[in-house]
């Protein structure tokens, strides 16, 4: 469900004064969204036709520090424009935000106005074209998990990490007391959220103290991408308008769950018709599901950058804490990374447990679909289903325990090449090393607490 704005919708609310100010934002390597605040009359005037930016968000980390060594920009180079092309077709209201739309855009090349191909946003249209012009609708769904917490941003900023306070003191999963002392947050984000045309499901309390999720219907890929970065972008500004703030970090503490983004994924026929649906299978699987999931499992640790993309997100891969350590398949079985869900039914799905909710949703989509169409391609055989606890199963697909082991298998990966192209492997091969590097180099606190006094 794209945006609930047409263009001219937007230009009679701006002439009744309802609408004062657009967001028209692209998206960079972390999934954010980066832009410009329009004045309304403005932006309806003809700056819906495009913007500019600095080339360099595609090459900043997350501290937007300048990080030299990319192909696609440099001080060499000049740090030009990417232009900023609003998607029209998202166009909507902000209702947390006074007065106030919001449009997604895609990044394009400042002379030739082509997609530039290592922005996110192109990656996953690329691979959308391709499924399309193999004959299929690529559905999937993203669940987002996160923390909320009693401090402010600005408490943190000044020194109150060491003093962060979950929401709630236990663990509140499924539980509706505790979510009830948090609606004054929770109720917002599903109102803003519906109100901003995302169809928002529900929340819930998650597995931990203070830990929520937010689900919204499945949509094609690219609806739920945006739809995911949104939701994001709307709970951090609604907590942080509340006195509160989140984390989407994959993992804030180790004695804590982690957090996660599960994809949900199927192929649905350019008419309408569920393509992973056989009811005459032993569990509802086409044989176009069966190669799709061998895809994705015999491609599943060279895609992993892109589903965990920072140092931080592989300690979330943890026994016991409900997130997965093997890169295998099951129905209906939580302790592996690839779970067949909605077995005899047309909503028949494979749910990818491996994405934390750090995750870039464009980049995770599109890795899992590429690695997904080229099981199509290739007719892969699906392996066997394997049962029980995966966590204690040996001698099986593992998921890469670091992002630097991650991180050449990426660098390694033909089909990922074929998919994307080298020039976007090595970009975010880059990324994942400066974020390596930067890692190396910090000293933490847990290195002081542990050795300031005694080593």
């Amino acid at each position: 469900m794209p945006g609930n704005l047409t263009l001219d919708e937007l230009k009679a609310a701006v002439s009744r004064g309802e609408i004062d100010t657009v967001l028209v934002a692209g998206i960079d390597m972390q999934g954010r969204l980066m832009g410009k605040r329009f004045h309304a009359q403005f932006f309806v005037d003809g700056g819906h036709e495009e913007t500019h930016c600095c080339n360099y968000l595609l090459t900043v980390d997350m501290e937007m520090t300048t990080v030299q060594g990319y192909k696609s920009t440099s001080w060499e180079a000049g740090y030009g424009d990417y232009v900023l092309k609003p998607d029209l077709r998202t166009l909507r209201r902000v209702p947390w935000l006074p007065a106030t739309a919001l449009v997604l855009c895609d990044t394009q090349d400042h002379a030739t106005h082509a997609d530039v191909p290592i922005a996110p946003r192109s990656i996953l249209k690329r691979q959308v074209e391709r499924a399309r012009a193999m004959g299929f609708e690529p559905m999937m769904a993203t669940e987002l998990e996160f923390y909320l917490f009693e401090n402010s941003y600005e408490n943190l900023r000044d020194g109150g990490l060491s003093a962060l306070k979950p929401v709630s003191g236990y663990n509140e999963d499924y539980h509706i007391f505790q979510t009830t002392k948090e609606e004054d947050v929770m109720r917002a984000v599903r109102n803003g959220l519906f109100g901003a045309g995302i169809p928002v499901e529900n929340s819930k309390g998650e597995a931990e103290a203070g830990q929520e999720e937010v689900n919204y219907r499945y949509s094609d890929a690219l609806d739920t991408a945006d739809n995911h970065v949104i939701t994001k972008n709307a709970i951090k500004e609604i907590a942080w308008a509340k006195g509160k703030s989140v984390t989407f970090m994959a993992k804030y503490d180790h004695r804590r769950a982690g957090s996660s983004s599960h994809v949900h994924q199927s192929l649905w026929s350019l008419d309408g018709k569920a393509s992973f649906a056989d009811p005459k299978d032993g569990h509802g699987m086409s044989q176009v599901m069966k190669h799709f999931l061998a895809g994705q499992l015999h491609h599943a640790r060279d895609l992993t950058v892109f589903l965990a993309p920072y140092v931080n997100s592989y300690k979330r891969f943890t026994v016991g804490m409900f997130a997965p350590t093997k890169a295998v398949w099951s129905a209906d079985n939580r302790t592996a990374g690839f779970r067949v869900c909605g077995v005899h039914t047309k909503g028949v799905r494979v749910e990818c447990r491996i994405p934390g909710s750090d995750v870039n949703p464009y980049l995770a989509c599109a890795a899992l679909l590429a690695a997904g169409l080229d099981g199509i391609e290739k007719k892969m055989e699906l392996e066997p289903e394997l049962k029980g606890d995966m966590y204690a199963a040996k001698g099986i697909r593992e998921i890469p325990k670091n992002l630097r082991d991650a991180a050449e298998l990426l660098l390694g990966s033909k089909m990922l090449r074929e998919a994307f192209g080298d020039d976007v492997v090595e970009h975010y091969h880059h990324a994942a090393q400066w974020e390596l590097a930067e890692t190396d180099r910090v000293v933490t606190d847990f290195e002081r607490e542990r050795l300031l006094e005694r080593a």
